[in-house]
């Protein structure tokens, strides 16, 4: 808020002050004139009952006191009397032309106006009747009314009398003034800047701004005093007018919220008093520059950073004012020019007397200094322009023009030594030449093409898998000659070229024979010099053999799937066409004990129980080898198993020897994973262990230890032991060590499969006549948990 607006807020507040001194003279005025009026009308009433149906002019000496319009009507709202003031006022004569009162009425108070006659027939006065009416020409007045009724010598009303009162110019006044207070209002409520009104220093009313600033609320507000809430921050600047009565005061403040926190505010206070008499009230402005300040803290941290930064630029910078005067440089500028000055004492000087110094540095004197001057007169942003000095350096010279608001401030000149670069690109247009020749006859393919994948260069091994020559491509675009089955995907990846992408893809490509052919690309983006994306550059690899042999293995592997699916159901089939015969078998033994039991001798009994023997090891070998056969094949059905429970099922249903003791020293943990599966594997680990102990005191322990991404389980025990040569050969198929015909030689295999499918290893640790350590890890699988 400026001061004019401050200003004009001081002189509404002027305004108001004496428009309410002014207000409450009229109103003592008034009161006065409403007793007068109120005491005529009470002895000019009395009078009234004789002479109201005589209607003589004797009226008029009741009226000859009365300077406001004055009116008497019947109940009927019929003019009957009315003296000068009325007449003029209402603009008719009630001796000329008979008046219905009604039709004054202005339609927004006919409510109001009706609600007032009910209530000057039931009281007998009508006070302070505000409201609007309509006279001659549509001109709409306001008028104050107040009356009473006449009554007969009998007290009954017979008539009612009231003094108008213009009122139109209050009125007027009054709606100008609250206009004027809504205005002052909405601008002190929405100005950016905290506005109060105290008195001697103890605030009376605070806008929006200011509440939102301290974060109280307004009557928490009106609870403090500025003395309270705030505390300076510099010495005050003081501005007195003593004509005005008013004292201006402006002063960098500190405010305190109510959360504690502080901000800075620049404060102006004016304090008003009138006839030299002492300040009571004050008005106060306060605008928060605490982002101002640290806008202000930043910019000068930012002009010290970017002095540093040019200080110790590796790029000789000049920056040269309008006048053509060196406003800043640094060192390496000094240095480009071994100018002996440090560069602060460079500022303020004239750059033509540098020019004119230096210009002997370089090879063309003249056309350094000339080619300055048309920089200067174009005042175009120039850049890389080369510059060779006598010494054989290479400098590239930048000239960048600085506006301001469209008017021109200056301009910077940036050196660099390119010499180094310069002599690199040399060499490495040698090395170019150098490797085309092998890039020309390598095995693969090479393309480069612009940003409108027009073809730059091909090699000798590209014209080849492509079947077209080098003219039938050269400055062709490759998406047009050389046909994809896929459109879309070379203007695709040209597309992530000018991203700087990277990637590698495959291809279905026409050869120029029409033949398909199968390419892998590995595309990249060309850059320029300047780091510019200029075109791309694709390596190409003919896959079309290995992709043949690809189609092959995979035709292989289905082959192969089917195949392995038949001999799954070939094994159930099997299976099942097997055990058949076997039962009927075991059926009949059973039969031929239980009728000939009494006529066969002991040879003959024991006969049929080696048959039935025989019958169950054939059921378990088909069994096993079942098993076997979908070990690696069937769908895994993962979910957390607690081994623990695993174990305690396997003692349930396993034969275990009286003198063998299974025991878990720790707890083992739940892992993810097939519970079947698991089951298998223990059972037939364990179910070895227990049957080749010949100890007294035979002991099966599971043991378990966490790896990083391994279970690493073991299953001790002190049988008899395995011979070394049988430590890998235990985990074939039908591989069994011993005479047990108990054992089928399949369970460990199972084992081997299972483990191979969690992508672990099995193994024995064993030495004959001291017991046998099984060893099967399992990887781990992130869900696993271990138990509590």
């Amino acid at each position: 808020m400026d001061n004019n607006e401050v200003s004009l807020l001081k002189k509404a507040l002027e305004r108001q002050k004496k428009a309410r001194k002014q207000a409450e003279k009229i109103l003592e005025d008034k009161s006065k004139e409403l007793y007068d009026v109120t005491r005529h009308l009470r002895e000019s009433n009395a009078k009234l009952e004789n002479l109201l149906s005589e209607k003589t002019s004797e009226l008029d000496g009741v009226f000859i006191n009365i300077i406001d319009p004055y009116v008497v009507m019947d109940l009927s709202f019929n003019v009957i009397n009315m003296n000068r003031s009325a007449k003029e006022f209402l603009g008719f004569d009630h001796n000329i032309n008979k008046v219905h009162l009604s039709k004054f009425i202005h339609p927004e108070f006919l409510d109001y106006t009706i609600e007032s006659i009910r209530s000057l027939m039931e009281v007998g006065t009508l006070t302070n009747y505000r409201a609007k009416i309509i006279l001659d020409e549509a001109t709409v007045k306001w008028v104050q009314i107040n009356g009473s009724l006449i009554y007969n010598k009998d007290r009954k009303p017979i008539a009612a009398q009231g003094i108008l009162r213009d009122i139109t110019q209050e009125m007027e006044v009054k709606k100008l003034l609250s206009e004027q207070k809504k205005q002052l209002d909405i601008i002190v409520e929405n100005s950016p800047l905290g506005i109060i009104l105290a008195k001697d220093g103890q605030i009376v009313k605070a806008n929006n701004t200011f509440v939102e600033m301290l974060g109280y609320q307004e009557k928490e507000l009106k609870k403090v005093t500025l003395n309270s809430i705030s505390e300076p921050d510099n010495e005050m600047v003081r501005d007195s007018n003593i004509n005005t009565g008013l004292n201006k005061v402006t002063s960098i403040v500190k405010f305190i919220r109510k959360n504690g926190s502080k901000f800075t505010a620049k404060t102006t206070m004016t304090s008003i008093s009138e006839n030299d008499v002492k300040s009571d009230y004050q008005v106060a402005i306060i605008e928060d520059i605490s982002k101002e300040l640290e806008a202000e803290r930043k910019l000068k941290a930012s002009e010290s950073r970017l002095s540093a930064l040019i200080s110790n630029l590796q790029t000789g910078v000049l920056l040269e004012d309008e006048d053509g005067k060196i406003a800043l440089t640094n060192q390496k500028f000094c240095n480009i020019f071994n100018i002996k000055a440090n560069p602060a004492e460079l500022i303020g000087k004239d750059c033509d007397y540098y020019e004119e110094l230096n210009k002997h540095q370089f090879k063309k004197p003249d056309q350094f200094i000339q080619r300055i001057a048309d920089i200067l007169a174009k005042k175009d942003t120039t850049l890389a322009d080369e510059l060779e000095m006598l010494d054989g350096r290479i400098l590239e010279r930048d000239f960048i023009p600085i506006n301001n608001d469209g008017a021109y401030k200056g301009h910077l000149w940036a050196y660099n030594d390119v010499t180094i670069s310069k002599n690199y690109r040399k060499n490495l247009e040698v090395q170019r030449e150098k490797y085309s020749s092998i890039i020309a006859n390598m095995n693969l393919g090479l393309v480069e093409v612009d940003n409108d994948d027009v073809i730059q260069m091909v090699n000798q091994s590209f014209c080849k898998m492509s079947g077209y020559n080098e003219d039938e491509l050269i400055g062709k675009v490759a998406s047009r000659v050389i046909q994809f089955k896929e459109e879309q995907i070379i203007p695709q990846k040209n597309a992530s070229r000018l991203k700087g992408k990277v990637d590698s893809y495959e291809v279905e490509v026409f050869h120029k024979n029409n033949s398909v052919k199968h390419w892998l690309i590995s595309g990249a983006p060309r850059f320029s010099d300047t780091g510019k994306v200029i075109g791309s550059i694709g390596i190409h690899l003919d896959i079309t053999d290995q992709k043949h042999l690809e189609l092959q293995k995979e035709k292989l592997l289905h082959e192969l799937e089917n195949s392995n699916q038949g001999l799954q159901e070939y094994a159930h089939i099997v299976s099942h066409d097997l055990k058949s015969p076997l039962r009927s078998i075991s059926a009949l033994a059973t039969w031929l004990y239980e009728d000939y039991k009494d006529v066969l001798d002991d040879g003959g009994k024991q006969n049929l129980e080696l048959m039935q023997e025989k019958v169950g090891s054939m059921d378990k070998l088909i069994h096993g080898i079942l098993e076997y056969s979908t070990a690696n094949s069937s769908e895994l059905d993962n979910s957390n198993v607690n081994l623990n429970d695993v174990i305690t099922d396997i003692a349930e249903i396993i034969y275990i020897p009286e003198h063998v003791q299974l025991r878990v020293p720790v707890k083992l943990p739940v892992i993810m994973a097939d519970k079947t599966k698991m089951h298998q594997v223990f059972q037939n680990i364990i179910g070895n262990a227990v049957v080749h102990i010949e100890r007294e005191h035979g002991l099966v322990e599971v043991l378990c230890k966490e790896e990083s991404d391994f279970w690493h389980f073991t299953v001790s025990d002190n049988g008899v032991g395995i011979p070394k040569e049988y430590h890998k050969k235990i985990f074939d198929i039908f591989q069994s060590i011993g005479h047990n015909e108990r054992s089928t030689g399949i369970g460990l295999s199972i084992v081997k499969k299972i483990v191979d499918r969690y992508h672990g290893k099995v193994w024995i640790d064993s030495t004959v006549g001291q017991g046998t350590q099984f060893h099967f890890t399992i990887k781990k699988n992130e869900n696993l948990e271990e138990l509590p």
